[in-house]
């Protein structure tokens, strides 16, 4: 099953992480977003919210 790109959410509380990923995964991820016109982070937020979900 395809994860489900999420509407953005304000007022929740965050914090920040940092993560480390190849050059090719983020070009892809890249893409993504842009064809969805939407941003890197909310795409990569998307797909970790959706990996629970995979069970």
């Amino acid at each position: 099953m395809q994860f489900q790109i999420r509407q953005k959410k304000r007022g929740a509380e965050c914090i920040y992480k940092t993560l480390y990923l190849s050059k090719t995964l983020v070009s892809r991820i890249n893409c993504i977003a842009s064809d969805n016109s939407t941003s890197f982070n909310n795409i990569v937020i998307s797909m970790i919210e959706s990996c629970p979900n995979e069970e």
